[in-house]
């Protein structure tokens, strides 16, 4: 009649939670930020750009389960490869890789969530200080265009302080390793967002053709 004796431990051991992948950031060497579960039996790839309106729908939809149930169980991880299309995306990007991969996953999704909004304030800002912004260096013209369209006060809402936004717009270099992320993008990624499931291309597909794809391999 020892059995009441352990009863306390397997309660323990039920009340242990399961691990949040969610904020578990990998640096790759070439770049690119893997959010989840490095050994994740489900590994998605997306190529992103935070001035696609097509990567704001996916990511509006998707978070629900990819994020919160799919990324956070750590059956799936999310490498994140961008895809630098124009002078606010280069601005956004280095915003959300600004102070290193931790805080990456909160950087990105508040970018997501207001992109409509500092997309039209940038936008308006690019037109009204085109030619001022020409004549300064460019460190400092993309750090007025990160200001210009509120993505450092986003970035700064999300854990960035001053002396690390200071840090990524400083020099040419910090500007130019932003841009080179666009040299490991294959010639068959066409546009964002585009989707590699396992090493695979699972071409035009929104998340309503993209979750099942994942559930069959594993996703849950």
């Amino acid at each position: 009649m020892r059995w009441f004796a352990v009863l306390p431990l397997v309660l323990l051991a039920a009340a242990v939670p399961a691990r949040d992948w969610s904020t578990n950031v990998t640096a790759g060497a070439d770049g690119a930020w893997t959010i989840g579960n490095p050994a994740a039996r489900v590994k998605l790839t997306e190529y992103v750009s935070y001035t696609c309106p097509h990567c704001g729908h996916f990511t509006a939809e998707s978070t629900p389960v990819l994020k919160n149930q799919m990324v956070r169980s750590g059956s799936t991880s999310l490498t994140i490869r961008h895809l630098v299309r124009d002078a606010l995306d280069l601005a956004a990007v280095t915003i959300a890789r600004c102070g290193g991969p931790a805080g990456f996953p909160a950087r990105h999704a508040a970018i997501f969530a207001a992109q409509e909004t500092w997309m039209a304030t940038g936008e308006t800002f690019l037109r009204g200080n085109g030619e001022a912004l020409d004549k300064l260096a460019k460190p400092l013209a993309f750090r007025r265009i990160a200001d210009g369209a509120g993505l450092t006060a986003i970035g700064k809402a999300s854990g960035l302080t001053e002396r690390q936004v200071a840090a990524c717009f400083a020099t040419q270099g910090a500007l130019d390793s932003v841009a080179r992320l666009n040299a490991s993008v294959p010639a068959e990624v066409q546009g964002t967002p585009t989707f590699y499931v396992d090493g695979t291309l699972v071409p035009n597909v929104d998340w309503a053709k993209l979750e099942p794809v994942l559930r069959a391999k594993g996703a849950k």
